[in-house]
Parts: C-alpha cells; sequence; structure tokens
C-alpha cells in the first residue's frame, strides 16, 4: 500500500471521528476506484454505510434546528429529547440538547448534555468549545481554558475557541496569551472583527496604543457600525489625553444606538453640561422605558447625575445619583462583612512574624525597583503618579492589579503553614510580580505601581519585596468618600463604594489597617497630604523624591506636561497644573451626605 493511500485512509479515520461521514465514503471511493481489492477502504466503506441506515437524517436534525432557530427552545428541547431516545449514541444531539439548556440558563444541564457529547465522542471539537462556554459563564475560568484548549488540540483552525480563551487570559491578567490567541482568531478568519476589538483590548492593556487603535480601526472597518469598537477608541484616546477625538467617538457610538449606555457614562465624564443640554433630554427619555437592563439603569443614572451636578440642581442630581448607587450594589450583590472578615484575616496573619527573605536575594538584585502608590481610591495617587513619573529614570505603569491577585496565594495558606513553605510562597509571588514588567518594553529601572487597594497588601509588598517603597495618600476623609460616592468604578471589587454607610464602613477598615501597618513597619510607609502637596507643590515633590531615592528633577514639577498614557477618571485632570480647592467641594451637599459625614464624626 502507497504511502498516498495510508493518508487518505487516515484522514478518513478523522473524518469518522469529526461526523463528516459523506466526506469520509468520498476517500474510501477514491480509494476503491483506484484500487478496488484494498480491504481497508472495502471495510471502512462497508461499516460506514451500515452505521448510516441507522443514522440521524438530516431532515430530523434540520427540524430541531429550525425551531431554535426560531426562538421556540423548549419544543427544540422536547423534539431533540425525542430525537435521543431514537438515536441514543449520537452526539451531535446531547450538544444540541447543551445548546438549549443554555439558552434558557439551564447551566448546569447544559454542562452535562456537552460532557455526554465528548463521552460518546472523545474527538468532538464542539462539545469541547460549547462545554467552555458554559463554564466561562459560570467563572470556572481554569476548567474553561482546558475545555477550549482540547477543542484546539482537535481542530486548531478554530477561531471562536481561540477568541473566547483569548477573553479568559485577558480577565486572567495574562493579556500575552491573551493576544497570542487573538491572532490566531484573526489568522483563520480575517474579518472576524470581534477578535480585533478583543485583540485592541489586549494591545491597550500592555500599552501599546498604535497597535491597539489600528486593531479598533480594523474593526470598524469590517464593521462600520460597531460602536463597542468606536467606544474603546474613546477610551484610549481618553487615556492618551485627546478629549476632543474622545467626545467625538462617544457621540459617533450614541448616535448609532441611542441607548448606548456606556457611551453615554463615557461622554458625560469628558463634557461640560448646560441647562438645556440634549443629552439630558436623551438620558431621561431612556430611563424612563420600561425594557433596560440593571447596568443600563445604572450607566444613565451616573450619567445624569454629572450632568445636574454641572448644571446646579442638587436634588436632582443625588436623586439619580442614589438610584445608580443603589443599583450597583445589588448588581455586585456587595455586603461589607466580607471585607471585615478579610481585613480581620490579613491583620492575624501578621500578628506572626513573617519570613525574612533577603539572604535568598543575595547577587540577586532588582533591575526594575517598584514605587508603590496606595491609598483610598480618589485620594490623589494619580497625581502623585503623574509627579514621580515625570522623572527621567521612572516608568509609570498606571494601576496594575497583579500584586492585589498574587497576594491570595498568601492570604489564603492554610494557617500554621511552615515558615520554608510561607518563605517559598513569597519568593514565588515576587518572581511572577517582577514577570508582569516584561509586558512593558521599557528602559527604565524604576517604575511606579499605582494601585490604590494595594494599601491591603503592605504587608505582602514588604515583605516580598524589602527594597520598594510605599507612597501613602492622604487626603481629607470627607472629600474621599464624596468623590468616591459620585464615580462608578468599573472593577467590580469596589462594592462597598455604592452605599454611603458601606462607605464610611470600609473607610474606618481602611484607616485601622494602615494604623496597623505603620507600627508593624515603622519608618517604611511614606505618608503625603494632598491638601500639602496642592498648596506647597515644590517643598512636597522635593521630600517625595527624596524618599524615592531619585535626583531632583524639574520635570516632576511640570507634571502636567507629561503626555504618558493614564487609565484612571484623573486621566485629564492630571494634565493640568497644580490646583487647590477641590477637598472642598463637599461642603456644598453637606445636607445629602449625611450618612458620610456623621459617620465619620463618629469615629
Amino acid at each position: 500500500m502507497s504511502i498516498k493511500t495510508q493518508r487518505l485512509l487516515i484522514k478518513a479515520k478523522k473524518l469518522i471521528i469529526r461526523n463528516k461521514f459523506e466526506e469520509a465514503k468520498s476517500i474510501y471511493q477514491k480509494i476503491l476506484d483506484s484500487f478496488p481489492n484494498n480491504k481497508a477502504a472495502k471495510k471502512g466503506l462497508l461499516s460506514l454505510n451500515k452505521n448510516l441506515e441507522n443514522d440521524l437524517s438530516q431532515a430530523e436534525l434540520e427540524e430541531v434546528i429550525k425551531l431554535y432557530s426560531s426562538g421556540k427552545i423548549l419544543d427544540a428541547l422536547q423534539k431533540n429529547k425525542d430525537l435521543i431516545k431514537k438515536y441514543p449514541n449520537e452526539p451531535t444531539l446531547f450538544n444540541i440538547s447543551g445548546v438549549c439548556y443554555l439558552a434558557i440558563s439551564k447551566k448546569e444541564l447544559a454542562a452535562d448534555s456537552f460532557i455526554k457529547s465528548i463521552e460518546l465522542n472523545p474527538e468532538y471539537y464542539e462539545g469541547h468549545y460549547n462545554l467552555g462556554i458554559t463554564l466561562q459563564e459560570q467563572d470556572q475560568l481554569n476548567e474553561a481554558i482546558e475545555s477550549y484548549k482540547t477543542a484546539i488540540k482537535i481542530k486548531h483552525d478554530y477561531p471562536a475557541a481561540h477568541n473566547n480563551l483569548g477573553l479568559i487570559y485577558l480577565k486572567l491578567s495574562r493579556p500575552d496569551f491573551a493576544i497570542t490567541h487573538f491572532e490566531f482568531a484573526i489568522k483563520y478568519m480575517p474579518e472576524f472583527a470581534e477578535a480585533h476589538n478583543n485583540l485592541g483590548a489586549a494591545l491597550q492593556e500592555v500599552k501599546q496604543y498604535k497597535e491597539s487603535i489600528k486593531s479598533y480601526e480594523k474593526a470598524l472597518f469590517i464593521r462600520p457600525n460597531y460602536i463597542e469598537a468606536l467606544n474603546n477608541l474613546g477610551i484610549i484616546a481618553q487615556t492618551l489625553g485627546d478629549k476632543n477625538t474622545a467626545i467625538k467617538h462617544y457621540e459617533k457610538a450614541i448616535s448609532l444606538q441611542e441607548d448606548f449606555a456606556t457611551a453615554h457614562h463615557n461622554l458625560s465624564a469628558l463634557k461640560k453640561f448646560y441647562k438645556d443640554d440634549p443629552q439630558i433630554k436623551q438620558i431621561k427619555a431612556l430611563l424612563s422605558k420600561d425594557n433596560l437592563n440593571i447596568s443600563q439603569q445604572i450607566f444613565l443614572n451616573f450619567a445624569l447625575s454629572k450632568a445636574h451636578d454641572d448644571t446646579n440642581n442638587p436634588n436632582e442630581l443625588f436623586a439619580a445619583l442614589n438610584k445608580g448607587n443603589k443599583l450597583r450594589k445589588i448588581q455586585l450583590n456587595y455586603n461589607l462583612k466580607k471585607d471585615q472578615d478579610k481585613f480581620l484575616n490579613i491583620k492575624d496573619i501578621f500578628k506572626t512574624p513573617q519570613p525574612n527573605i533577603s539572604e535568598s536575594l543575595q547577587n540577586k538584585p532588582l533591575t526594575k525597583r517598584p514605587i508603590f502608590i496606595v491609598g483610598m481610591p480618589r485620594s490623589g495617587t494619580t497625581l502623585v503618579e503623574q509627579i514621580v513619573a515625570s522623572h527621567k529614570d521612572v516608568y509609570g505603569a498606571d494601576e496594575m492589579n497583579t500584586m492585589s491577585k498574587l497576594s491570595n496565594q498568601i492570604l489564603n495558606q492554610p494557617p500554621f503553614e511552615s515558615i520554608d513553605k510561607t518563605k517559598e510562597s513569597y519568593l514565588q509571588l515576587r518572581g511572577q510580580y517582577l514577570d508582569a514588567f516584561s509586558n512593558f518594553n521599557i528602559s527604565e529601572n524604576v517604575i511606579t505601581d499605582k494601585w490604590p487597594l494595594n494599601f491591603q497588601y503592605i504587608g505582602i509588598i514588604l515583605t516580598a519585596f524589602p527594597e520598594a517603597k510605599i507612597i501613602h495618600l492622604e487626603r481629607d476623609a470627607r472629600a474621599i468618600c464624596w468623590s468616591i460616592y459620585k464615580h462608578y468604578f468599573s472593577d467590580n471589587g469596589n462594592g462597598w463604594s455604592y452605599n454611603q454607610n458601606d462607605l464610611v464602613g470600609f473607610y474606618k477598615l481602611y484607616s485601622d489597617l494602615m494604623t496597623f501597618w505603620h507600627e508593624l513597619f515603622p519608618n517604611q510607609i511614606y505618608d503625603i497630604c494632598y491638601e500639602r502637596l496642592t498648596s506647597n507643590q515644590k517643598e512636597e515633590t522635593q521630600k517625595l523624591l527624596e524618599y524615592c531615592d531619585l535626583n531632583w528633577d524639574e520635570k516632576c514639577l511640570n507634571f502636567h506636561s507629561n503626555n504618558r498614557a493614564v487609565k484612571t477618571a484623573s486621566a485629564l485632570q492630571v494634565r493640568r497644573k497644580m490646583y487647590q480647592g477641590s477637598s472642598e467641594v463637599w461642603k456644598k451637599y453637606t445636607e445629602y451626605l449625611k450618612p458620610i459625614i456623621d459617620g465619620l464624626n463618629s469615629y
């Protein structure tokens, strides 16, 4: 038997595994046309014909698919169950059951159906892919990764699986892996607009802004009315300080889809509303509808509160703001006790001496020295990073949530873990954190990490990085809490910020933990007062750079001229010269902020 014939037989077997029976029959027939006595081809064709006599017909399959496509999910499911009784070993039918269950949000039943399809045919890549979708929707990300990887192993040119795998890696803060899979998705489907858009997001994550913009624009070229890509172009323009371009993209997105609430909210942050602004009327009209989902209601209420703030209508401002905050707390299902327990656990862990890893670090000097800028959100951390990052030797990495994710491996360790095991965990964390810098193509030796909530992990940071500098922002607590309460955080971890009582409760947890850290690590945390910084810029900047072991650089006084990308809500503020008075704004709204003011006064 020739090598060519052997290859054809192998190909036919693979096609059978993938349920492509007619193609397999064609190959067997082709072999027999040339070699009528080929036993393997005769046997394969005979077996295939026998199986097909009892096989599911295309007409039966199309009937179920037609019911599903017309929205008659329950009818499709019942019809499919009848077919399963008739064809109990047909993986396609179990796959269809899974898709139907997924459509009616019965995810556990969906998963069971996809697993059954895979058991019947382990090479059934669609079953693996759909199981991945189900696990991804249940936030079982590691299991979903394995399902997608299996699907891709069977069928590498599977753009949808590569795209979904990229989305998971992006969520897990692995943009390098995400980029690889989005690029594979595009390779196998060049007109895959979603993959181009997602690649843009991954490139944006690693600060490759020019390439990110190209990806978003490619997505728009493929799909001119792609509002998510327009919104993303607005976000990246805002990050780069290009306010006018950002506004243009948001307005274009809204013109294409009036109820695109995300774009309304993003636009509201950049513009100054006037009394008869048509966007106010537009937002109110949308909010009067009863078909909005909770996310749309939240975004629109926060946008409307900003409009009423600009137009000096405090009653309307707080009516919209309180509604938006209430809905956001419901959406996140937040309970302050979870954070109370977490902070208590942190303090309990650090009441026990942590290992000294300095000896293990000998002859391993840091090539990139981190400076952590911490504090409550809206306390001035973005301003301080902009000042420090204006230094010629410093790269501003903006908000890296890497430390918060890695810290769980310390916080979730079993109690009474051996000191050697704990030491190993700290060394592992140190290496993983430094690996995150590899995503940035930079020459500077000092990097700022401005994730405010890293204040929770100061003990972990100073144990894993004895060389680290920690800058802690202090600001009037009332100013901080007001600024937080009127702000929508895209991060789902700030559930405490959407209720005035929760906000005070979390502030007290923060303040108490900072006292604990100062006592545990005396003279290792540099406190800088936002109000003193804004009123005495040069002196405070000099002291700040001295603490960071940085020589004086005049550019740090002219931080507003620094055109580095800034992702946070303060992106436009830090491009203006230092100004005073922002810590007094809350005083206009004392009657609306009584829970905050009274709660802080009692502390």
